[in-house]
């Protein structure tokens, strides 16, 4: 037994075990064993906890070339001026391809400040987002808080996309404070920004916004929308809407503000597609913000049909998406519906005096003219026989 134990072929084999076993030590090990480093600068990677000094050799993700580095006479391994490609799965081993230690190199940076921005879409919600002034490259861990005069609440995270919610808060107060800290295996860093409730207060876009032909009208279109959902419907906090149009290619809107939820748009252009777009904002406070406009839309008035000429195009004249009427009414419309032929019948009647008052006065100026030439010529005669008169004297 003792010879088998010696043997060359025993041994050949215990010394390939050892190294399946060391394989299989170094792809457990990796998982377990994290080292993070700074970026760009010197990494020191022990070989294990031993203090013994013997010859090792390190091997990165299973004997890829080494970057930029020494090892000490203790063993342990110094990468100059760390970069990107200097992270993987480091292994040290002894003269005998024996694993000793194993370790996962991560490379980056301590956090930064962070760049923030809170919206308001009603007077119970913030959402505070940011970016990230710094790039880590490193997984982190955020806490946020928000804090008034007289009180502090969490706000909610949601890291996968950088923001946080705050709901209930005491609208009123002066000033808020949001308390941001990012964590990382290198550092910490806290972001405080301050947000005035009153200011920021910003709706979101009405919804459902539809736009309408009104039969037998050309120059009508009939407006509605929907409050947006993030803003409860309470009396108590009313919006106001603006509605711009214009025909398609002009460059001059035309504006409706009103605080009911439908409108009728009485002086659109006959015959030609109508670009829509409506907005709103706290009714009542004038230091909030008006809404981002809602998504344009088309429409065409109604026109005649015409039985004699094919259409001249083939798709629908008005592009929008059509929604429910609004639940709530909230106030009555400050838009007023005119026949059209009144503001023709005006025209006409302003065209009229104006034919009345130039024809008077090209008729005065005939007159005035009329009289000058009469005086002059009456001098003129009295002149002349005087003249006479004056020669018919003896001399």
């Amino acid at each position: 037994m003792p010879g088998l134990l010696s043997s060359p072929v025993f041994l050949t084999v215990i010394w390939l075990l050892s190294l399946r076993l060391g394989r299989a030590q170094i792809q457990t090990d990796e998982v377990s064993a994290v080292q993070y480093g700074h970026m760009q600068s010197n990494v020191t990677l022990a070989c294990g906890k031993s203090q013994v000094r013997m010859p090792v050799t390190w091997r990165l993700d299973h004997g890829a070339v080494l970057p930029w580095h020494q090892v000490t006479s203790d063993g342990t391994l110094l990468l100059l001026h760390a970069d990107h490609s200097a992270q993987g799965n480091y292994s040290c081993h002894d003269s005998r391809g024996l694993l000793l230690h194993s370790v996962r190199l991560r490379l980056g940076y301590p956090p930064g400040k962070l760049n923030v921005s809170c919206r308001v879409p009603n007077h119970t919600h913030v959402r505070c987002s940011w970016t990230e002034q710094v790039r880590t490259f490193l997984p982190a861990e955020y806490t946020a808080s928000f804090r008034g005069r007289h009180d502090l609440q969490p706000c909610v995270l949601n890291v996968a996309r950088k923001h946080c919610d705050v709901n209930n808060l005491s609208f009123w107060q002066t000033m808020h404070t949001l308390n941001l800290t990012e964590t990382n295996a290198l550092g910490s860093e806290t972001t405080l920004h301050s947000v005035k409730l009153i200011n920021q207060l910003q709706p979101n876009p009405p919804e459902s916004l539809v736009v309408e032909p009104l039969e037998g009208h050309p120059r009508r279109l009939l407006v509605s929308w929907d409050y947006p959902v993030s803003w409860p419907l309470d009396d108590a906090f009313l919006l106001i809407f603006h509605i711009r149009y214009r025909p398609q290619g002009s460059v001059y809107w035309s504006e409706v503000f009103t605080s009911d939820s439908h409108v009728v748009i009485t002086d659109a252009l006959a015959g030609h597609l109508h670009q829509v777009q409506i907005q709103a904002r706290d009714e009542f406070n004038s230091d909030t913000k008006w809404s981002e406009w809602s998504p344009l839309l088309l429409v065409r008035p109604w026109e005649v049909s015409s039985t004699t000429e094919p259409p001249e195009e083939t798709f629908t004249d008005y592009l929008f998406p059509f929604g429910t009427k609004p639940e709530t009414s909230t106030a009555k419309s400050h838009n007023s519906v005119h026949p059209e032929d009144e503001g023709s019948l005006g025209l006409v009647i302003l065209l009229v005096m104006l034919t009345v008052v130039i024809l008077t006065i090209i008729l005065s100026l005939i007159f005035v003219v009329w009289v000058r030439q009469r005086r002059h010529d009456h001098v003129t005669k009295q002149e002349l026989n005087s003249m006479v008169k004056m020669k018919s004297v003896p001399i």
